[in-house]
């Protein structure tokens, strides 16, 4: 696995500057313990609920035990059982903490998105003990603040959504794909995995519209699913320890990222920050044995990410609209609405 370029003395120094003060904004790693479950959040989120039900999350919960590839790869792996174990438990299913047991109780759900939801489901709907005419819009930002604090996810922090996605569909486990022949991941891209069957934008107009991402969020999308497609791969390269399937599919994913990240930059040169991370990926080698240098790439890489999401809206980056995907691309159909939440 030869993937490689000598590092910059500027881009190093850069790099290590970052790793001294990152702030990478991940994403909350869900609890089973503060897992309120899908049929909490379906209280108010009917339509939301009907368009998760048609997705190919909903149905991993009775199809993936069934699935004859995935009894293949879980027998390589001595996994005996696929729903009670945790190596598949991780990505491709929603756990409860029951009885002091933790039991699947859905597949990829609200909350794999969203951030576990007991210490906020309440407080998130609460309209701050008033009502939604009544209560101020002091109190609407304080309450969205808390509820945020205490693990929410919301539809803007988009770079936190996007490591959701692709902390499982970048597969962050070596053994899983050397020793049990899993794909290293799917061929993920964030629009068109959003737009399709999971789109579930009904909430602001009451049900009556299922509105896909206006063209600056897509670019937003877009961008900041590249940027998280590089950071993720350059950390499974990172943690790879044999030359084998693993090490070189995720080195071609990022060769790949940073090639279309480098075409952006060319798109978008009012965005500096996209350069700036193609030179990053550049700044470590592609290979083994090189853990130390490939976290401080990618932890630069994410602290460019972030500030991206704080610093544009996507409305000035019209160059990267060549590069983004079309309905065409979408992944599955997203759902008519039928009914009012």
């Amino acid at each position: 696995m030869r993937v490689r370029l000598s590092p910059s003395f500027t881009i190093f120094a850069f790099a290590i500057s970052l790793f001294a003060t990152i702030r990478t904004d991940a994403a909350v790693a869900n609890e089973p313990e503060k897992i309120a479950g899908p049929n909490a959040c379906a209280e108010c989120h009917k339509q939301e609920t009907e368009a998760w039900k048609g997705s190919h999350h909903f149905k991993t919960f009775r199809e993936m035990p069934r699935n004859l590839e995935a009894n293949k790869i879980a027998q390589r792996m001595g996994v005996r059982r696929i729903r009670a174990e945790s190596l598949c438990l991780n990505c491709h299913y929603t756990v409860q903490k029951k009885d002091d047991k933790d039991e699947p109780i859905a597949g990829v759900s609200c909350e794999s998105c969203h951030g576990s939801g007991k210490e906020w489901i309440k407080l998130h709907s609460s309209y701050s003990g008033k009502t939604a005419q009544t209560e101020t819009s002091a109190e609407k930002a304080q309450r969205w603040k808390l509820a945020e604090a205490k693990g929410m996810i919301r539809i803007h922090a988009i770079y936190q959504l996007a490591k959701n996605c692709y902390g499982c569909h970048v597969v962050p486990n070596e053994a899983l794909v050397n020793k049990g022949s899993h794909q290293a991941g799917s061929p993920f891209e964030l629009v068109s995995w959003s737009q399709g069957e999971v789109l579930h934008n009904t909430w602001y107009s009451k049900g009556k519209a299922n509105v896909p991402a206006n063209a600056a969020r897509k670019r937003m999308l877009f961008l900041v699913g590249l940027g998280v497609e590089l950071e993720m791969s350059l950390r499974a390269v990172a943690k790879a320890t044999t030359r084998k399937a693993y090490a070189f599919l995720m080195a071609q994913r990022v060769d790949r990222a940073r090639k279309q990240l480098a075409v952006a930059a060319k798109n978008a040169p009012n965005v500096p920050e996209i350069a700036k991370m193609v030179e990053l990926a550049h700044s470590a080698g592609l290979k083994l044995n090189n853990e130390r240098l490939l976290a401080i790439a990618a932890d630069g890489v994410s602290k460019l990410i972030v500030s991206m999401t704080d610093k544009y809206d996507g409305s000035s980056m019209a160059g990267l609209d060549s590069m983004i995907p079309g309905p065409e691309k979408f992944k599955g159909t997203p759902r008519k609405p039928a009914a009012i939440n």
